[in-house]
């Protein structure tokens, strides 16, 4: 799309940060359809009126601003219209700190600083250091759930299960491979996976995930990997959670703990 009082260079700008506010957008609402429509949203926005763009900030940062005066005027994070286990999840999130889970996530997962992340929300670099402790706190002790890893390397597949048992969560298995993560997927039914892309045997982690699902039924994925470009597309499904290697502790634990609310079987322990 073009527009004529559009800044010179803004739409450059503006697409080389768009997949990180696609990225960010579907792991606040636990969904490809909504956090995308959130993110188109957000570039209508900014067409119609390039100076909510804030020139001053870093690109990045310019476009999280925008984002979240739509994400917020519109009443976030429940359109009041949600259903069975995914209101029950919106009911939780409910209950969190005003802007903790934003912040966490612009945090782990996005990496921005203190000072970003309280450019975005308007809040002081200190209020957004405490909001981004205060929802660990609340996340992690709002629900737990049994854990899949599917990773074919012995030391990042420890990493991940002493961090998700550190969280509060069951590990059910570690598989190497597809056929390793379908046998374990059918023996115990998790309630969320955690899978690499690239397996030992060459094997796929999204056939592994995509045969699962088919086989016991849907739940929510985060997936790992080295080449996010090669998921974040635009052209075909995507994955709502999604962990660059090599990845830090608290990108595991918010991503982790975020997947959970949106989880979407019913033998999930609340708190």
């Amino acid at each position: 799309m073009e527009t004529e009082n559009a800044q010179p260079g803004l739409a450059e700008l503006v697409g080389s940060n768009l997949p990180y506010l696609r990225r960010y957008a579907r792991a606040l609402t636990g969904s490809q359809a909504s956090g995308d429509a959130y993110a188109a949203a957000t570039l209508e926005a900014i067409l119609a009126d390039d100076t909510t763009f804030d020139g001053d900030l870093a690109p990045r940062v310019a476009l999280f601003k925008v984002f979240h005066s739509l994400w917020h005027s519109s009443g976030a994070p429940s359109d009041g219209e949600e259903t069975g286990l995914r209101a029950r999840a919106n009911q939780h999130l409910s209950k969190l700190t005003a802007n903790s889970r934003e912040a966490l996530l612009m945090s782990a997962i996005e990496e921005f600083t203190p000072d970003e992340i309280g450019a975005i929300i308007g809040v002081s670099p200190e209020e957004a250091d405490a909001l981004v402790a205060a929802a660990f706190t609340e996340m992690e002790n709002a629900i737990a759930g049994r854990v899949l890893i599917i990773e074919d390397e012995a030391i990042i597949a420890m990493d991940l299960e002493t961090l998700v048992a550190e969280i509060g969560h069951q590990v059910t298995g570690v598989a190497r491979t597809r056929d390793g993560a379908v046998q374990l997927g059918q023996r115990e039914k998790p309630d969320l996976i955690l899978a690499d892309i690239q397996l030992a045997d060459n094997s796929s982690g999204i056939d592994a995930v995509n045969d699962i699902l088919e086989s016991v039924g849907t739940m929510p994925v985060i997936f790992i990997t080295s080449f996010p470009e090669r998921l974040l597309t635009g052209e075909r499904p995507e994955p709502a959670f999604l962990i660059v290697k090599p990845y830090t502790e608290a990108q595991v634990r918010t991503a982790v703990s975020q997947a959970m609310f949106f989880a979407s079987t019913e033998t999930l322990k609340r708190a």
